[in-house]
């Protein structure tokens, strides 16, 4: 018996270590759809390719996304390469969709960076991959489109390092340019992989023209690896050359350290690059056992990545399909098996596991049981959402959600028929539950249902997605951003006192307060401290006290907007032996915090976004004018690709509402931008 409990876990292990769950992440239109299309074909998972602009993709399979040729939500596939099995999540680009990047993020042990190899590093590339950071998922890079005119591997790799900042090393020189583009040289093995128009590869040797520069290249790589990295430094050192398996395994321990980051190149639509991609994501991303342990949100308790340890799941993703209500979950720990009780942990109810998916985006086919390490959606939970964790219920454990973005724009949503009313209540319900970044309420003083979201388009496919679904025939409101007030000169020694009699016992409080704004910088939104001494004020009352602050911040003098950036010192204060309790404190310091606001010079703070346009250089002057009529701050102008030009600026995002449409118009459908938010900025003071 111990024989074979030895042997079953060895292959368990081993299993384990051939899986590799990945995302692709890059700057929209960049082509990350393209390559996760052709991964599918490649491995045999599909048997045509999918072409974003016929609308045939495997993982846009949206009507939305189809229509759009973006991809608005995640989507994951499995697939086989080499021995391995790749979970792969096919992100946005989009920034109005970072939070569906976020969830995924949470669950992945890897990543694919895709550039243009014109553009190089755009705004969104950069977003994901500090996303991608900010999570420590190890990352490659694949430099894509080097078929375009004006692609350039090395200006692209230069990006790489000008603004993301890792150690971007080049594993491959292109064969031929733009057009002419065929293949590559393979560096680590100093061999050529050439693709013909059918697609097929072929392995040769270097071609004569570019052996001189692929043996530089190789040497400058060496070099840049032995730097980095103790082993392949002492065989440097020792041969004054490092082979291809040192160098693997060296490129492998930077990559999954974050050190330095490995960079491939092709051009995905005439399906080259893709097989060496896939040897790179096998060889150089970690496996779930090469990650840390999943730990518990209080690091309490910790989960190794085996079957045979209590299950630990988390759901990172909820979806209404035909089959069903999907929740799509990564396992850290354990074996689910169909029809399974689990424990959810965030709402403390039991779930009955019904049925068990492997995803190929909106295809599944069934299987009987999941284990550690496994990206799959299940069939019968009905409560549990997106960042909640399904474990053994023998063993609790509470896993750290993903934080969700706060909303910055929100419209009024509203039935075109009072029958549908109830209707369109429970699908923005549904929608909110699927998407944790859309918050449905109601206005306390319209009575409108209003939608907030991340930006106008996230709530524009939101509020069509009700549309197509639920056949509710939905009326859309103007845009409101989230507005905050900010202090900008406070007071000193104010005084207020909270004096109530109303029969029995009464509430008594005297405080005096010192409000400032916080310095710039500063990351807390609030700091609250305490100089009183002699007990004049006791510490429960104090702690009191700063609850009740935070009461008052809540809706500003300006327009009952949230108050942002307040420092306040409670001085001095007095109590009364038997009127004096927490509530009265607290009360007296919602109240005085108020009128002390009241008294303080406010501004208004409104969201602004960072914008990059690109625009034919003809129509330069235009958009550069209509920016500015739009309270834009230009803050560059660079030559872009091919007679274009790229305007980065800051803009207010209640100035951008239809500024597509807009841009459109002006450049004759030539002109592109987008957009990542940049924080708050003063708004204007109305006039008189």
């Amino acid at each position: 018996m111990r024989t074979h409990t030895t042997t079953a876990s060895t292959t368990t292990t081993s299993s384990i270590a051939a899986v590799r769950n990945l995302g692709i992440l890059a700057h929209v239109d960049a082509g990350k759809t393209t390559v996760t299309e052709r991964i599918l074909y490649l491995t045999g998972t599909t048997h045509k390719r999918g072409e974003v602009h016929d609308g045939t993709t495997v993982t846009d399979f949206d009507p939305q996304e189809r229509d759009r040729g973006i991809t608005i939500f995640a989507a994951a596939v499995s697939c086989a390469w080499a021995g391995h099995r790749i979970n792969l999540i096919d992100t946005p680009g989009h920034v109005d969709f970072a939070d569906e990047v976020e969830r995924s993020l949470r669950v992945l042990d890897g990543a694919v960076a895709v550039f243009d190899a014109v553009a190089g590093v755009e705004p969104q590339s950069e977003s994901v991959w500090r996303q991608a950071e900010r999570h420590g998922v190890p990352r490659i890079a694949f430099v894509n489109k080097l078929d375009r005119a004006g692609a350039d591997l090395d200006a692209a790799v230069d990006s790489i390092r000008e603004r993301l900042h890792p150690r971007p090393l080049a594993v491959q020189l292109p064969i031929g340019a733009e057009e002419s583009f065929t293949g590559v040289v393979d560096l680590v093995h100093l061999r050529a992989l050439t693709w013909y128009e059918d697609g097929a590869m072929a392995h040769g040797p270097v071609p004569a023209h570019l052996e001189g520069p692929a043996a530089e290249r190789r040497r400058a790589l060496e070099e840049a690896v032995a730097e980095l990295h103790p082993r392949a430094l002492e065989e440097f050192c020792a041969h004054g050359t490092v082979g291809a398996a040192t160098l693997t395994a060296a490129l492998r321990d930077l990559t999954r350290t974050g050190e330095a980051v490995v960079v491939l190149c092709g051009s995905a639509y005439r399906n080259r690059g893709i097989e060496p991609l896939l040897d790179a994501a096998v060889a150089y991303l970690p496996s779930p056992l090469d990650v840390p342990p999943t730990r518990s949100a209080d690091r309490t308790q910790q989960r190794d990545p085996d079957p045979e340890q209590p299950l630990t799941a988390l759901a990172f993703k909820v979806t209404a399909a035909p089959t069903g209500r999907l929740t799509h979950l990564r396992l850290y720990a354990g074996t689910l098996h169909k029809g399974a009780t689990v424990l959810d942990t965030a709402t403390g109810r039991r779930e009955r596991v019904a049925r068990i998916l492997t995803v190929l985006a909106d295809r599944h086919t069934e299987t009987d049981h999941a284990r550690a390490g496994d990206i799959v959606a299940v069939v019968g939970p009905k409560h549990t959402r997106v960042g909640a964790t399904l474990c053994d219920p023998d063993h609790p454990i509470l896993l750290e959600a993903p934080v969700s973005a706060e909303p910055v724009v929100t419209v009024a949503v509203e039935a075109r028929r009072a029958t549908d009313t109830d209707k369109l209540a429970a699908a923005l319900a549904r929608l909110a539950e699927e998407d944790p970044s859309l918050r449905v309420a109601t206005d306390p003083e319209t009575g409108q249902r209003t939608l907030s979201g991340l930006g106008e388009l996230h709530l524009e496919v939101a509020v069509e997605k009700v549309r197509r679904d639920s056949g509710i025939e939905a009326v859309v409101g103007r845009p409101r951003v989230a507005l905050r007030e900010a202090l900008v000169e406070g007071v000193t020694g104010f005084v207020h006192r909270h004096a109530k009699q109303d029969g029995g016992a009464g509430q008594f409080a005297h405080l005096v307060l010192d409000v400032h704004p916080l310095p710039d910088g500063a990351e807390a939104e609030f700091a609250f401290a305490s100089t009183v001494t002699g007990g004049r004020v006791p510490r429960e009352y104090v702690q009191a006290v700063e609850a009740g602050c935070r009461d008052a911040l809540a809706e500003g003098p300006l327009g009952g907007h949230p108050v942002t950036g307040v420092a306040v010192t409670l001085t001095d204060g007095a109590t009364h032996p038997k009127d004096s309790s927490e509530l009265a404190f607290r009360t007296a310091a919602r109240l005085g915090l108020r009128e002390a606001l009241r008294a303080s010079r406010m501004h208004l703070l409104e969201p602004v976004a960072e914008v990059t346009v690109t625009v034919p250089e003809d129509a330069l002057g235009t958009v550069l004018g209509d920016l500015a009529a739009r309270r834009g701050h230009v803050r560059s102008t660079d030559p872009g690709p091919v007679a274009t030009a790229r305007v980065g600026a800051l803009v207010p995002l209640a100035e951008l509402f239809g500024y597509a449409g807009r841009l459109r118009g002006r450049t004759q459908g030539r002109g592109t931008f987008t957009t990542r938010p940049a924080g708050y900025a003063p708004a204007p003071t109305p006039a008189g």
